[in-house]
């Protein structure tokens, strides 16, 4: 599993935008900039539904007020399936990203088996990098979810 201190692996990531799909390098996502990441276990899911990307949302301006350039959110589903979740959330200020085959996740050594759940499923976590550099990493415990809420995050930024 990556650790703090540790550089993000160089893998791409995916977005539906009004421009159409996108593929996004680390590069692209991490250099120069300082960013919260945060990833879950699947699109339109209960915990990630109504609270973890919903109090991200409501805490973005806040976040973003220490010095955060971009906040993304991960998660091993399809482009689409992350642009309609997003729109459904009316979350503008987070950019959703997809991982569809779980290579990023896999790189990471977030990934886990959910078995009929989805098969290969992230891991809840969130991160905070600075220019591919991971500064902060917070990774839930079985099915917990305290460590990876935005309001951790913001305490810890």
């Amino acid at each position: 599993m990556i650790e703090q201190g540790q550089k993000l692996p160089d893998v791409t990531l995916t977005q539906l935008t009004n421009d159409g799909m996108q593929t996004l390098t680390n590069k692209d996502l991490f250099d120069g900039k300082k960013v919260v990441l945060f990833a879950v276990p699947g699109a339109f899911t209960p915990t990630c539904s109504n609270a973890h990307l919903p109090e991200f949302i409501t805490l973005a301006d806040k976040i973003k007020a220490k010095g955060v350039d971009a906040i993304y959110c991960v998660s091993v589903n399809d482009a689409f399936v992350m642009k309609a979740w997003g729109e459904s959330q009316n979350a503008q200020e987070i950019s959703l990203l997809a991982d569809g085959d779980a290579s990023f996740t896999k790189a990471l050594g977030l990934d886990k088996n959910t078995a009929g759940f989805g098969g290969i499923r992230s891991s809840r976590y969130a991160m905070i990098v600075d220019s591919s550099l991971v500064t902060g990493l917070y990774v839930e415990q079985g099915k917990d979810f305290s460590v990876s809420r935005a309001e951790n995050i913001l305490a810890n930024l």
